[in-house]
């Protein structure tokens, strides 16, 4: 349930905010960042559009530079970038909210309570009726559409990250030493493991799989057993807490066994996430469960501390193990922020619709490429193999480096790529595999008041608990007590009114 925390309602910020900027929306002085072209303009002149973007970098693209100018000439839109550094983003977007002087298009990094209340009184257009018009932006996913809804209405176009990312990173080389076949089941993944641990192919008494304090590779193995994602239902058709399910608890009986028999980190619960990569480079473990794309980052690390290593690829990617209810995947969100259109500075529906040809225009290969890539020759040139290899200048290419924050990347990611090893291209054919088998969140899209009350102590409960069973110090008595502690202290009022929110969708 971490990821409902996206959710969660700061008041004062809210109603503060969301007061300031009704009163700033009804003043009859306000006047858009930039005044859109009126319809019977001739196509000649192009479409200015002001667009709020974070800056990851000090040095960020100017007005009218290569690709800026590139991109006027393609598409006869001239974007003026209204960089804010991303380290205080989300307090200039609070303001410019507030202060009803906004860009016509403005990026929301998540799905804050400023964003949701926001839409809800509207400043941004509802763009969901608009999206089968065009012929990218039809092909969004549905999946991450309900991720970013608000009370089932869509108000932003998510910028795409891989669906299917979630999976196993595992030590190839050493699967071939202990003389087994990659895993394809739960059995196989826990012998996988036990060889590891016990025949120590590496000589450095490592254990099989490395768990962090981060629960995140928790969630992911558990729902080889059948846990749904956050919310599943019961067989009356009502939703129920993952952590509710029979299934839950077997998943955590065999993490219980593999802390017991010493194939995973025995200090898991204190392990910094962020060491992870470090340790599985030197050889702490054999297996990693995360995103499968640390696959390549983890084989780079083994390469820097085994130089005799280099080049063979000791890493494996995997999308998912078979498990009593077959092959399942828990998704990401599927999006990593969201571009929204504003009512204040796009006034009409003909002034929508410009906005959304060109947003869709921006998913095309050769626009893709002209503000992730840059400009062959000057920003990249490619190897023989089709590879990109961007320049070593590091003014150039801060030409185009942030620009790639106004991507969407639907239906897909279009841009060149790096020179690819062969874990590279296997972690990308996971993980468009895998999103054949990712599990959706039915109440995805749903907004929780009780959790954004409770939330923090409700989830507080359950990941105490889940931890102190896996290390042994409690049982499924100890665990049952603490469900009806998370009962009493606001779940059920919680699950009472996601069903709620449940029943009123099925409704409509």
């Amino acid at each position: 349930m971490k990821k409902q925390k996206n959710k969660m309602f700061s008041a004062l910020l809210v109603l503060t905010t969301v007061s300031i900027f009704t009163a700033a929306c009804s003043t009859k002085d306000a006047t858009p960042a930039q005044t859109m072209q009126p319809d019977n303009t001739s196509a000649k002149t192009p479409l200015k559009l002001s667009m709020m973007l974070p800056g990851y970098s000090t040095q960020l693209p100017e007005k009218n530079n290569s690709i800026l100018t590139k991109l006027t000439e393609a598409t006869n839109v001239e974007v003026t970038p209204v960089w804010v550094p991303s380290t205080s983003y989300e307090d200039k977007f609070n303001i410019t909210l507030a202060s009803g002087q906004m860009p016509e298009v403005m990026v929301a990094l998540t799905k804050s309570s400023t964003f949701i209340n926001a839409a809800r009184n509207g400043a941004f257009w509802e763009v969901g009726p608009y999206l089968k018009d065009y012929p990218n932006l039809s092909q969004v996913n549905p999946i991450v559409l309900d991720n970013i809804s608000v009370d089932g209405k869509i108000y932003g176009i998510y910028r795409s990250r891989a669906l299917g990312r979630n999976g196993i990173a595992y030590r190839k080389d050493w699967l071939e030493k202990v003389g087994l076949q990659p895993p394809k089941t739960i059995d196989d993944f826990y012998n996988m493991l036990k060889a590891f641990k016990t025949k120590d192919p590496d000589g450095n008494n490592a254990t099989g799989l490395l768990l962090t304090k981060n629960n995140g590779a928790l969630d992911i193995m558990q729902t080889w057993f059948g846990v749904p994602n956050q919310w599943g239902q019961d067989a009356s058709g009502k939703l129920v807490p993952a952590h509710m399910t029979p299934e839950y608890m077997n998943a955590l009986q065999f993490f219980k066994k593999l802390y017991s028999e010493q194939l995973i980190n025995q200090d898991f619960p204190i392990t910094d996430p962020a060491k992870a990569e470090e340790f599985m480079g030197n050889g702490v473990a054999g297996v990693s469960v995360g995103v499968t794309d640390t696959a390549q980052r983890i084989e780079e690390k083994i390469w820097t501390v085994r130089p005799e290593l280099k080049n063979v690829s000791v890493m494996e990617p995997l999308g998912a193990i078979e498990g009593p209810a077959g092959i399942r995947v828990l998704p990401t969100d599927g999006y990593a922020g969201m571009l929204l259109i504003s009512k204040t500075s796009v006034k009409t529906e003909g002034d929508l619709r410009k906005v959304l040809t060109f947003l869709d225009r921006l998913n095309d290969k050769d626009m893709q490429i002209l503000l992730y890539n840059g400009i062959e020759n000057r920003h990249f040139t490619m190897d023989k193999s089709g590879g990109v290899i961007g320049s070593p200048d590091a003014n150039i290419t801060a030409e185009f480096a942030s620009l790639n924050q106004m991507l969407m990347f639907i239906p897909e990611d279009r841009n060149l790529l790096p020179v690819q090893t062969p874990t590279r291209k296997k972690v990308a054919e996971v993980q468009k595999a895998n999103i054949k088998q990712v599990i959706g969140n039915p109440a995805a899209s749903f907004i929780s008041s009780v959790y954004a009350q409770k939330g923090p102590q409700l989830d507080s409960i359950i990941n105490d608990i889940r931890i102190k069973f896996i290390v042994g110090k409690t049982d499924e008595n100890g665990f049952k007590q603490a469900i009806e502690l998370w009962r009493k202290s606001g779940g059920d009022d919680y699950i009472k009114e996601m069903n709620d929110l449940y029943a009123a969708k099925a409704k409509k």
